[in-house]
C-alpha cells in the first residue's frame, strides 16, 4: 500500500513536466547570461544589483532542481522541514566561521 501511494505521488512527474522544468532552467540560465554579457558589460545595471539578481535566480534554479529532479516536492513536510532547517544551520555556521576568520585576520596581523 505504501508503494502504491508513493507511486501515485510521483505520477505527476511525467516526461512533459521534466521537459517543462528543463526549459524553465534553460530560460533562467539564458537570463543570467543576458544580464552578464549585455546589461552589466554595457553598464546598464551596476555590478552589485546584478550580483543580487544572480543570487535570486540561482536560488530559483536550485529550488527547481531539488523539488523536481530530486523529488523533494513529492515528500512529506517533515522531511522537507528537517532538510531546510539543517541547511539554514549550515549556512549560519559558514557565516560565523567567515566572520570569526576575518576578525582574527585583522587583529592577529
Amino acid at each position: 500500500m505504501a508503494t502504491e501511494q508513493h507511486t501515485n505521488e510521483h505520477a505527476s512527474m511525467t516526461k512533459k513536466r521534466i521537459w517543462q522544468v528543463f526549459f524553465y532552467l534553460l530560460g533562467i540560465t539564458a537570463l543570467e547570461f543576458f544580464i552578464a554579457l549585455v546589461l552589466v558589460k554595457n553598464e546598464y545595471i551596476p555590478h552589485g544589483f546584478a550580483n543580487f539578481i544572480y543570487i535570486v535566480l540561482t536560488l530559483l534554479k536550485a529550488y527547481y532542481i531539488v523539488a523536481y529532479f530530486m523529488h523533494l516536492k513529492f515528500e512529506n513536510m517533515t522531511l522537507i522541514t528537517s532538510i531546510v532547517v539543517s541547511l539554514i544551520f549550515i549556512v549560519y555556521l559558514i557565516v560565523l566561521l567567515l566572520t570569526e576568520g576575518s576578525y582574527l585576520n585583522v587583529h592577529m596581523n
